[in-house]
């Protein structure tokens, strides 16, 4: 505002000095084109500030919208791992599961293997015993 005021009271002052010797009218035409620049220069000045206020109004909306837009982001990939170590929770306990189940498995082959192993030990020393029984009688007998 101050630009426009010195801007003003120059171009006044050398039309003044320039225009001395001019008769009234053309001093009256030569105030009026000053008052007319003058003006003129105002209007410039004041859609330039206007602008420049618009230009930091949409600059202020964008970072703001960028800003919200990374948080957005952010809390997204926080969701998204979120689920992922819930997926990978569930893959572990999944896992667990079915390794204890093959561990139950395979403990119960092996208990019903070492029956099944025992059993026959038990059937082989039976026929062993009535081998033997047998053999005492036979010799018993002689």
């Amino acid at each position: 505002m101050k630009i426009q005021q010195l801007l003003t009271a120059i171009t006044a002052a050398l039309l003044l000095t320039t225009l001395s010797g001019c008769s009234e009218e053309e001093m009256k035409s030569a105030q009026s084109s000053v008052e007319d620049a003058a003006e003129s220069v105002s209007d410039a000045t004041s859609d330039t500030m206007d602008a420049a206020g618009e230009l930091a109004s949409d600059a202020a909306e964008g970072a703001q919208e960028i800003a919200s837009n990374a948080v957005e982001g952010a809390q997204q990939m926080a969701s998204d791992a979120a689920e992922g170590a819930q997926e990978m929770a569930d893959d572990v306990v999944d896992a667990t599961a079915e390794m204890a189940d093959e561990v139950s498995d395979a403990t119960s082959k092996m208990a019903s293997d070492l029956s099944d192993a025992a059993g026959d030990a038990a059937t082989e020393a039976d026929d062993a015993m009535s081998e033997a029984g047998a053999e005492v009688d036979k010799a018993l007998q002689k």
